[in-house]
């Protein structure tokens, strides 16, 4: 059965914003990769934070349940020529039954949130190498800071096309606002009680500018505003949006600051 993450499968691969590289520097260094480990990278969609890590690997397992995100991250691989992935449809309920070997870091995204956390974390106790660990990376919010016109530009749009409820609603899940500081803080308390409880938090700012046709496409990557929910509108959608974000500025270039979170939990020292 399809479902609204197919259709946004290719946008999804396509303008996704890549994960700050101090993150990745965070890994190699926390986990020493140096090309022999073996890493999961769980609701991987087409392998946002798989693929960066294969280099450093000896094997990538991204699992995904969505079939047509997998199929995007094979094409993503094969592109690179990168041969130590594989794509095996699954979700976080399955991690057991996965016939995984022994996994050194899994590496978990925007996924967790809509993972039983408290069960994976258990799960993964059996998964995980004795001196494996997991990442879990956000985006967080900037209490405080302040916020440029032009995301306005396109919510007002989103609403005219979706309805008030979705626009506010899973609309913010754009790798920007996808986290509140509240869901953040429950990250780290689920870690600090499970099996692995020696956690270490960090974050980082960065500056991103985009181009019209990557606000766009960044709209339809999105489960809530993908071409399945907005169907036969899916074009007016874009050429209504390409339309007001000129007018808002017509320099076309749309700048906004991005806050990473990553959370590294690992078992106690012993």
């Amino acid at each position: 059965m399809s479902t609204p993450f197919a259709s946004a499968a290719p946008y999804y691969a396509r303008y996704r914003p890549p994960y700050p590289r101090e993150f990745h520097a965070l890994l190699t260094d926390r986990f020493v990769l140096d090309g022999s480990q073996t890493v999961l990278d769980l609701g991987s969609g087409p392998g946002t934070l798989g693929l960066p890590l294969a280099p450093l690997a000896d094997h990538v397992y991204a699992v995904d349940p969505e079939p047509a995100m997998l199929a995007e991250g094979a094409r993503l691989a094969e592109e690179r020529g990168l041969t130590n992935l594989s794509w095996l449809r699954g979700d976080d309920a399955a991690v057991t039954r996965l016939c995984l070997p022994r996994i050194d870091l899994c590496v978990i995204g925007r996924a967790f949130h809509r993972m039983d956390r408290a069960r994976l974390l258990t799960d993964l106790d059996g998964v995980l190498a004795p001196r494996g660990g997991l990442a879990v990376v956000a985006s967080l919010h900037r209490p405080g800071a302040p916020r440029p016109a032009w995301p306005a530009v396109v919510e007002e749009v989103r609403a005219r096309f979706l309805g008030t409820a979705r626009a506010e609603g899973d609309g913010q899940e754009d790798q920007e606002d996808c986290e509140d500081r509240e869901d953040w803080a429950e990250v780290g308390d689920l870690l600090a009680k499970s099996p692995f409880s020696r956690v270490e938090t960090h974050q980082w700012d960065r500056t991103v500018r985009r181009t019209v046709d990557e606000v766009v496409g960044l709209q339809l990557s999105l489960a809530s505003s993908g071409p399945a929910v907005l169907g036969d509108r899916t074009a007016a959608f874009e050429t209504e949006l390409r339309r007001a974000l000129l007018a808002h500025d017509p320099g076309g270039t749309y700048v906004r600051t991005l806050r990473t979170g990553a959370a590294v939990a690992t078992r106690p020292r012993r």
